[in-house]
């Protein structure tokens, strides 16, 4: 029977496979430690106690980066190019979700309602993280190749999104609350589109590498779009939603070392 745990099975056994899930992942990673670490370095003086939290989330972004490279070196395999129709990180910039790169490599400091949209881009994609790390963790935490890396990486991104509620709650409670719901939803709403576009994309990448049936890449393929249906019916909601976590201050401290994987 065709399971999330069987699937995840078949890409972690085969090196090809594995190669690519990790390079994707790892570029991903990078990609938000990079993003993160701009913006603490711009974020306007009127926040400016953001900041350690900011560089934290991206200290915590770069270490996984790592942690993938070294599941890679651990198999003795080299990162791969990550196709474009997979790299979700920058098909989210380039949908206009979250702060412009552009904006980013400028020496400009960073406005209050930048540093807004910056927390609810996050908010809505660490749910996606702390979803898809959970179900791992749920399959994989007793592996012998990535069950440290996985339990690791889910708890930092449980914290992200703690982090995000927090910090978008204390701006709601200042009188930004319409414009925080107006921007979550316009993110929501862009996040499970080009998640099941990656998604697609991804298996269609996978199915060539592992030799999938043309029925099962279908079968894929259609749970795929009924995640997507759901997701545009009713499931966008859990993205939107805010909450005072019960981990308070999540990012307070300084960022946990990335484990050997020799």
């Amino acid at each position: 029977m065709l399971s999330a745990k069987s699937l995840f099975s078949e890409i972690l056994d085969d090196d090809e496979s594995f190669r690519l899930f990790c390079s994707i992942a790892a570029s991903g990673e990078s990609q938000g430690g990079w993003e993160n670490a701009r913006i603490a370095a711009l974020v306007p003086e009127s926040q400016r106690g953001l900041a350690p939290k900011i560089s934290r989330h991206g200290a915590d972004e770069d270490k996984h980066g790592r942690i993938f490279n070294a599941l890679l070196k651990k198999r003795r395999l080299d990162p791969c190019p990550v196709p474009p129709d997979t790299d979700y990180t920058m098909l989210m910039e380039k949908n206009g979700i979250g702060l412009a790169h552009g904006r980013l490599k400028a020496e400009q400091p960073l406005g209050e309602r930048d540093i807004i949209t910056y927390l609810a881009h996050s908010r809505v994609t660490e749910q996606r993280a702390s979803e898809q790390m959970d179900l791992l963790r749920k399959h994989f935490a007793d592996h012998p190749d990535i069950g440290r890396a996985v339990k690791m990486i889910s708890h930092d991104e449980d914290n992200h999104l703690a982090y995000c509620h927090e910090e978008l709650l204390r701006f709601a409670y200042a009188g930004h609350g319409r414009e925080i719901q107006r921007i979550l939803h316009e993110c929501a709403h862009a996040e499970i589109r080009i998640y099941r576009d990656v998604s697609l994309a991804v298996m269609a990448h996978m199915g060539r590498i592992l030799g999938w049936s043309r029925a099962k890449a279908a079968l894929l393929a259609a749970g795929i779009h009924a995640v997507y249906a759901y997701e545009k019916a009713v499931g966008w909601r859990r993205m939107v939603s805010l909450r005072m976590p019960e981990r308070r201050n999540a990012l307070g401290g300084p960022a946990t070392s990335a484990p050997e994987f020799a």
